[in-house]
């Protein structure tokens, strides 16, 4: 009976990578951890090649590999990460230059907030080249040509 809790814990700690593995490529993910190593290829022995250490940050999933990701950061640097290091929490980053956030989705709409590039926030809600962007709480529409990660 012990061994058997012990099975069901473990498969419950598997499930979300293998969930993910299921998803058509490429889709959108983000970095779940403060700190994530991007490796040259799927597995610890391979060298890192970048530290990142922005918790949010946005990457695409080009290709799946049991337990590691090759991803595309906003600057369109590519490696692996392991899969429990991203989440499913789909984010997006400004691009360019300050962007202005408004009220509703339309470019007529009342501007609420302006975000500078590389400011990073929760997106949901994407339709006719528009998405609602969730900055710390600071909620408005922006243009999905405006950021990294919608498209």
């Amino acid at each position: 009976m012990r061994l058997c809790s012990v099975l069901i814990m473990a498969a419950l700690v598997i499930a979300p990578a293998s969930i993910s593995a299921q998803k058509k490529v490429p889709y959108w993910s983000s970095i779940n951890a403060g700190k994530a190593r991007m490796r040259t290829g799927p597995g610890q022995q391979f060298p890192a090649s970048w530290m990142y250490q922005r918790a949010g940050l946005p990457v695409k999933v080009l290709a799946t590999y049991p337990n590691w990701r090759k991803i595309e950061d906003p600057d369109g640097t590519q490696g692996w990460m392991q899969a429990n290091l991203l989440s499913d929490k789909r984010t997006a980053i400004v691009r360019d230059d300050v962007r202005p956030m408004r009220e509703k989705p339309n470019a007529d709409a009342r501007i609420v907030w302006r975000a500078e590039p590389g400011v990073v926030g929760k997106i949901s809600d994407c339709a006719n080249g528009w998405c609602k962007f969730d900055v710390t709480g600071r909620l408005g529409y922006i243009e999905a040509a405006h950021i990294w990660g919608a498209n």
